[in-house]
């Protein structure tokens, strides 16, 4: 009967560490350079673009620096991965993160979330809701996060949901 009982709490335990080590994330640290030539985008104005991750156990956070073609339009509004200058911060917890930022139509709130997936890679959303001239409306993003198996290459698949529709793209970046 011990017996039992000490082979039922080994096998739970050991459960539970397999289960732990799979919920934790990939390192996505770094300064990464976007491949243009690699990458799927409905934006054809961007001529490089930079992003910056920073990430401890407890967070992900980024800054994004995007350059455009000359002549093209300067991308105002286009950030969260889809063209502009933008920064995010995610609780890899998977507690929501709430922030307001400043839009065309004055501050809006925007919830920030992240899921680990068992493979390391990661699932980040953001929602930002504002009113608009129809009333109130959404766009949501929500990323998925990976890296190959050498560490030097980050390929983000996005889905953006708007009022407009949806579009999806994937961007890849090299590690500099």
């Amino acid at each position: 009967m011990k017996r039992n009982i000490l082979f039922a709490a080994a096998v739970m335990l050991f459960a539970m560490a397999v289960s732990a080590s799979a919920q934790k994330a990939s390192d996505f640290s770094g300064t990464w350079s976007l491949d243009t030539a690699k990458s799927t985008s409905a934006d054809s104005s961007i001529e490089s673009q930079t992003l910056t991750v920073t990430q401890t156990a407890a967070d992900l956070k980024y800054e994004l620096a995007t350059t455009r073609k000359e002549g093209s339009e300067s991308g105002r509004g286009r950030g969260m991965m889809g063209g502009g200058n933008s920064s995010a911060s995610f609780s890899l917890d998977g507690k929501e993160t709430k922030a307001e930022i400043e839009g065309r139509m004055g501050k809006m709130p925007v919830t920030y979330k992240a899921a680990i997936a068992g493979d390391g890679s990661v699932k980040l959303t953001t929602v930002r809701t504002f009113n608009g001239p129809q009333g109130e409306m959404s766009f949501t993003v929500a990323e998925n996060w990976s890296l190959s198996a050498d560490g030097k290459t980050l390929t983000v698949a996005r889905e953006s949901v708007s009022p407009r529709g949806t579009n999806n793209s994937t961007s890849v970046y090299t590690k500099k």
